[in-house]
């Protein structure tokens, strides 16, 4: 073989080396970018589900005590987006701040600022109580039933319903692709080059977001 034969051989192996690396790069990095869009769609449908749940709670169509139950674990999800938020509903504060047990200082507080991971963990467990405290309240169908009455109150649970679905549905889809591009920055070459960079590895987003029996599914029924 002469020496530009072997020159040549070299330079097919360094474009396809190149190349490689440009497909790997390329990759994770759509792959990043899913994450974000996809995360972007769960913030917006939990502060959705958030905010449907403060008006359940502001509607007078509930019992006092869980009004408050649901108002501050609606706060509690509201407040953790973006590391806190100041712009809660005016009829939201008003019944948090009517409480006889005063939540002010742990239901109007802001969260505390912290790393991603803490961030995301915060964000999960607020959620999970917001879940938690809707199905405490919903647990029965008669109370569904006579919520429904109404037709605010059968707005309210059809718009909570549907925001509810739209969670589990875009928290699967984000996982999804925060799993997909786990397995990608594992791969060899990509740590070896160190493709990814500075960029935080993401994280899934874990939270209590099972299904209340006695909501009815969209659609159903």
């Amino acid at each position: 073989m002469t020496w530009s034969e072997v020159a040549v051989v070299v330079v097919l192996v360094l474009a396809l080396l190149g190349w490689t690396v440009w497909v790997a790069a390329s990759r994770l990095d759509r792959l990043h970018r899913k994450v974000g869009a996809s995360r972007s769609v769960v913030e917006t449908q939990l502060v959705r589900r958030a905010t449907v749940a403060a008006e359940l709670a502001t509607s007078g169509l509930l019992d006092p005590v869980s009004s408050v139950l649901i108002g501050e674990a609606a706060w509690g999800a509201l407040a953790s987006e973006d590391g806190g938020r100041s712009d809660a509903p005016a009829e939201l504060v008003a019944l948090l701040l009517a409480d006889p047990r005063d939540p002010r200082d742990r239901a109007l507080s802001s969260p505390t600022s912290g790393s991603v991971p803490e961030q995301v963990e915060e964000r999960g467990r607020v959620e999970s109580e917001l879940s938690g405290t809707l199905r405490a309240v919903l647990d029965d169908p008669d109370e569904v039933a006579a919520l429904c009455a109404s037709e605010a109150g059968a707005e309210l649970v059809d718009a909570l319903s549907w925001a509810w679905y739209r969670v589990e549905l875009a928290r699967r889809f984000h996982n999804e692709a925060v799993m997909q591009t786990q397995d990608v920055r594992r791969g060899l070459l990509v740590r070896a080059l160190r493709l990814a960079g500075h960029a935080p590895e993401p994280r899934t987003l874990e939270l209590d977001d099972a299904w209340p029996d006695a909501l009815p599914r969209p659609g159903v029924g």
